[in-house]
């Protein structure tokens, strides 16, 4: 759990240009690409999660700008990734101004149970991992080779001398 503001910084950026290396990855049609008939498209997914960070921190006491027409998917890959990489730095720079150290052990109502808001902050980061590991699966079924988050996609692996790579 984080104990500093800086410490929440640092893994945020580390999270935010991660997901940035995925998004820039994306196509237009790419976007179109559906977890099933009615399901969400990856667009809508990338979009949901770029825009719910200035929702989320406002929702917790911060003060930011929320994305404007956040209701409108945008067809354009690059806009969503702009988008994204605009708001997580207004972000970071949020949390910096708003909240000092001593933020992070004050205790507030999240999702019907008492959370501290570094586990506010943590959950942030789980929401953005948790779709963008959703969009790597539909980045690979859109035909598109995902960019390595954790680790390197499978073809990859190639270019690191491993013929038979783990599954």
């Amino acid at each position: 759990m984080y104990v500093t503001i800086s410490d929440f910084i640092k893994e945020w950026n580390r999270e935010a240009m991660l997901t940035q290396k995925v998004l820039d990855g994306l196509t237009d049609d790419s976007l179109k690409q559906q977890v099933y008939p009615e399901g969400r498209t990856l667009g809508r997914i990338a979009w949901h999660f770029t825009t719910n960070i200035p929702d989320y921190l406002t929702h917790f006491g911060l003060e930011m700008k929320k994305v404007d027409n956040a209701q409108n998917v945008p067809s354009s890959a690059k806009e969503i990734a702009e988008t994204f990489k605009k708001v997580s730095a207004e972000a970071s720079q949020t949390i910096k101004q708003q909240w000092t150290d001593n933020s992070l052990s004050q205790i507030q109502k999240a999702f019907g149970r008492e959370e501290t808001n570094a586990q506010i902050l943590m959950g942030l980061i789980k929401h953005i991992v948790h779709h963008r590991g959703q969009l790597t699966i539909l980045i690979r079924q859109a035909g598109l080779k995902p960019s390595g988050v954790y680790g390197p996609p499978k073809e990859d692996w190639v270019n690191l001398g491993v013929e038979n790579p783990p599954l």
